[in-house]
C-alpha cells in the first residue's frame, strides 16, 4: 500500500495540466513551479510548516526545501537566518520566488546542494529541518526525476547520510528535525539513528485521522546525555 500511495502522489505530481501555478497554504499565496513537489496534494507541508518550533532571532537549515514554504515561515516567525537547500534547480528558485514573494528575501538564501553538500564547513544552524523522503522503495527502483527523490529513498542512503552528517552544521544545543511518517521504513530509521549514536523523540503527530491510514510526525534526532 505504501508504495502504491507513493506512486499515485507521483502521477498526481507529474500531471502538468492539472497541477496549479499557485496555490493558498497557511493563510497565503505560494508560486508553485513545474517539476517541483506540490504540496496542495498532501498535509505534510502544512503540518511540519506550523510544528517546527522557530527559533526567535535563530538561524534554520531546511533541507529539501522545495516551494519554501518551510524556509520563508520561518523568516516570517523571527528566524534572523534561514538557508534553503534543494537538489533541483527548479525548486532552488521557486524557494527564491516565494521568498521574493513575502519578502524575507534579505533572510533565506537559496542553495541547489544535495543534502549539505554545498554548505560551508563552518555553517552552523539553531535548526535543521527536513521533510524526508520516507517511502522506501525496492532497490531497484530507479529515481528518474527530482521529483521521485522528493518523494522516495531506496535503501534509506539520504536518510543515511542527513542523519551522518547533520551534526557538523548544528550550533551548540542546535536541534535537528526530521518530517516523517507511518508510510517511512521505522525500523530502518531506529537502526540508522543507533549507528549515529541518536535518539528518536517524537515532537507532534497527525494521528491517522486526518487522512485515514496516514499519520504524519515531526520527530527529533538527539544524543542521549553522556555521549
Amino acid at each position: 500500500m505504501t508504495l502504491e500511495l507513493g506512486d499515485k502522489l507521483l502521477r498526481l505530481n507529474q500531471a502538468s495540466e492539472t497541477r496549479p501555478s499557485s496555490f493558498h497554504l497557511l493563510g497565503r499565496e505560494w508560486d508553485l513551479l513545474d517539476g517541483v513537489f506540490a504540496p496542495v496534494y498532501c498535509f505534510s507541508t502544512r503540518l511540519f510548516a506550523s510544528w517546527i518550533p522557530y527559533r526567535e532571532g535563530g538561524s534554520l537549515l531546511e533541507i529539501g526545501s522545495g516551494t519554501g514554504v518551510v524556509a520563508v515561515t520561518a523568516a516570517l516567525n523571527g528566524c534572523s537566518r534561514v538557508t534553503a537547500v534543494d537538489i533541483s534547480a527548479a525548486a532552488v528558485e521557486n524557494t527564491r520566488r516565494n521568498a521574493l514573494r513575502h519578502g524575507v528575501e534579505d533572510r533565506v538564501r537559496t542553495l541547489r546542494s544535495d543534502l549539505f553538500a554545498a554548505l560551508d564547513p563552518e555553517d552552523r544552524y539553531d535548526t535543521i529541518f527536513w521533510n524526508s523522503s520516507f517511502i522506501d522503495p525496492p532497490a531497484d527502483h530507479v529515481q528518474e526525476t527530482d521529483l521521485h527523490r522528493a518523494i522516495f529513498d531506496p535503501g534509506y542512503q539520504a536518510h543515511r547520510a542527513y542523519l551522518r552528517d547533520a551534526a557538523r552544521h548544528l550550533a551548540p544545543g542546535g536541534r535537528l528535525l526530521l518530517g516523517f511518517s507511518n508510510l517511512g521504513n521505522d525500523e530502518r530509521l531506529r537502526t540508522l539513528a543507533e549507528e549515529e549514536g541518536l535518539e528518536i523523540v517524537p515532537l507532534e503527530s497527525s494521528g491517522t485521522t486526518l487522512v485515514p491510514g496516514v499519520e504524519y510526525r515531526l520527530l527529533e534526532l538527539v544524543s542521549p546525555p553522556g555521549k
